[in-house]
């Protein structure tokens, strides 16, 4: 299953006009994108918001990311403060994966973003964030923090900008979206084999791992009579009749 280096804004000095700031706002909406990943059997790591722009890089390139996600807000300057509206995806000029991430996140945004018109995707070699990640990057701002409208929509509405994300995130990866469930245990029911953990729900997939009979699994989600399980550190698909719950 993919994992992805989930790195929302340490700009705390950029402040929203109803008294909260970027890094507050955006890692609300790290938050909330958490049980929509879990759910939907995407890992993360998320960066520590006290760590410089150059720590951060350097973290998630001393893993093994499938994406690197950073969540910000824009602001405009000189006779366009407090006045623009909309949302960027940037994207690294010469990553082609990048640019499909960020493609697939803009046209998703602009299904439930107030000005579907005012959603960009935009390449880039000038953002160090985008330039210096190993893995394919996207920085998606999601409004402007100096615009009322705006920051009553981002404020107002970070369970759906989570979940729009992270179901874009999910058609990257050509996995099921699955909508954010309470995390419960199951118990393999199989009547004597074990049970297949596989990469997609589908029983032709790639089988990641063999959970024998009663033991137990952490299950995330359910979609189209499949679970989306943990056991031991694999993480994949289930055929749901063979789980109790």
């Amino acid at each position: 299953m993919p994992t992805i280096f989930l790195s929302p804004s340490n700009q705390e000095f950029n402040p929203y006009t109803n008294g909260g700031n970027e890094e507050y706002y955006m890692n609300l909406l790290a938050d909330a994108m958490e049980p929509y990943l879990r759910s939907s059997g995407i890992r993360y790591v998320r960066n520590n918001p006290d760590q410089s722009l150059q720590e951060i890089v350097a973290e998630s390139n001393a893993g093994n990311y499938d994406a690197h996600l950073a969540l910000h807000s824009n602001a405009g300057a000189g006779d366009f403060e407090g006045v623009l509206r909309g949302a960027d995806v940037y994207y690294y000029t010469y990553s082609t994966r990048g640019k499909r991430l960020a493609e697939i996140i803009a046209n998703d945004y602009k299904v439930i973003y107030p000005l579907p018109e005012d959603v960009h995707v935009r390449a880039t070699t000038n953002l160090y964030e985008l330039r210096n990640t190993n893995a394919p990057s996207v920085l998606f701002e999601v409004g402007y923090h100096d615009n009322p409208e705006d920051v009553a929509w981002i404020s107002g509405n970070l369970e759906k900008i989570a979940s729009n994300i992270v179901y874009s995130l999910t058609k990257y990866f050509g996995i099921p979206y699955v909508p954010a469930q309470p995390i419960r245990t199951g118990t393999v029911v199989t009547s004597s084999t074990s049970l297949n953990i596989r990469q997609k729900p589908d029983i032709t997939s790639r089988v990641l791992a063999k959970v024998p009979r009663g033991a137990k699994l952490t299950v995330y989600g359910k979609t189209d009579g499949w679970y989306v399980v943990g056991y031991n550190d694999v993480i994949g698909y289930a055929a749901a009749p063979y789980v109790r719950v």
